[in-house]
């Protein structure tokens, strides 16, 4: 399955905004407090999506985006199980600080 998801890098906590299903599948609005350096950032992005998913770090990949804020993640597993896990958290906004 792949996901498009909008980083935002610096960000005063490690989130998901918002998960949203569309046309063209699932989109993802996140932010992470890594700096976009190194790979810092999407590193932070991949650990924030296996935690928000449920799934291993290794089932995750960036498949597209690695130096943008536009990115295209791969995910592996049972597409059944990732499909509940992003609708359990579709539209998701944590709370605190906006």
């Amino acid at each position: 399955m792949l996901l498009s998801v909008r980083l935002t890098p610096r960000a005063a906590s490690d989130r998901v905004d918002r998960i949203a299903p569309g046309a063209e599948g699932w989109r993802i609005e996140a932010r992470v407090r890594a700096v976009p350096e190194k790979g810092l950032a999407n590193e932070a992005l991949i650990r924030l999506l296996a935690d928000t998913l449920g799934v291993p770090k290794s089932a995750l990949s960036l498949n597209f985006g690695s130096k943008g804020r536009e990115k295209r993640v791969r995910v592996e597993g049972d597409g059944a199980s990732l499909e509940n896990a992003l609708r359990a958290h579709a539209c998701f906004r944590p709370s605190g600080d906006a």
